[in-house]
C-alpha cells in the first residue's frame, strides 16, 4: 500500500530511456584510453633498434640491437653506472645520455680482479689499466677480487688500451644492458 502511494506521488516513478539518445560514456572512455596511450608513448624512453658506433674501441659502423639475451663474448649496448656516466660526460669520453658499446667478458660466478694495473678474469690476465687518460687526468680505480653476482656483468674491450670500460668502473647490473649488438655494416 505504501508503494501505491509513492507511485501516485511520483517518488517511485519508473524511468524510461528515451530513444535516439546514447550515453556519452563509450566515446569518452575511448578518448581517455587514447590520451593515456599518447602520454605513455611520450614519457617512455624507446630502446634503439639501430646504432651507429663512431668510437674507435669497436669497429665503426651500423649495428642492429637484438633483444636476445647476450652471452660471454657478445658486443652489447649498455648504459653506464651513474658515477661513470657523469665522469664520461664531463670529460667528453661519451656524450651525456649516449649508451656505450663494449664486449661482455664475464658473467655470474666469474671472478674478476683488479690488482695494480692488471685486470684478471678467473685468474687469467686480460687487460692493463692506465693511471691517467690521454689528457693526463686521473682515472677511477676499483681494487680487489669479487665473484660476480647473478645480476652482474663485466664489460671490457681487452685489446683497446684506451677504452673506458669495466677496468675503470667495475661490473654493471644486467638491467643496464640495452641489447646484444649484431654488426650490419662496419668499415
Amino acid at each position: 500500500m505504501r508503494e501505491d502511494r509513492l507511485l501516485l506521488s511520483g517518488a517511485l516513478r519508473p524511468t524510461r530511456r528515451r530513444r535516439g539518445r546514447r550515453r556519452p560514456c563509450v566515446p569518452f572512455a575511448l578518448a581517455g584510453l587514447g590520451l593515456a596511450a599518447l602520454g605513455f608513448a611520450a614519457l617512455a624512453e624507446p630502446a634503439p633498434r639501430l646504432v651507429w658506433n663512431a668510437s674507435a674501441s669497436v669497429p665503426v659502423g651500423l649495428y642492429w640491437v637484438s633483444r636476445a639475451a647476450p652471452v660471454r663474448g657478445d658486443l652489447v649496448l649498455a648504459t653506464l653506472p651513474p658515477d661513470a656516466r657523469r665522469l664520461a660526460a664531463d670529460r667528453g669520453y661519451l656524450p651525456a645520455g649516449v649508451p656505450l658499446v663494449k664486449r661482455l667478458v664475464a658473467i655470474a660466478d666469474d671472478v674478476i680482479c683488479a690488482v695494480g694495473d692488471a685486470v684478471f678474469i678467473n685468474g687469467t690476465y686480460v687487460a692493463t689499466r692506465r693511471n691517467r687518460d690521454s689528457l693526463g687526468r686521473e682515472l677511477p680505480r676499483w681494487t680487489g677480487c669479487r665473484t660476480l653476482a647473478a645480476d652482474e656483468l663485466f664489460l671490457l674491450m681487452a685489446g683497446v688500451s684506451g677504452s673506458f670500460d669495466g677496468r675503470y668502473f667495475g661490473p654493471v647490473r644486467g638491467a643496464m644492458i640495452i641489447g646484444r649488438l649484431v654488426p650490419l655494416w662496419t668499415g
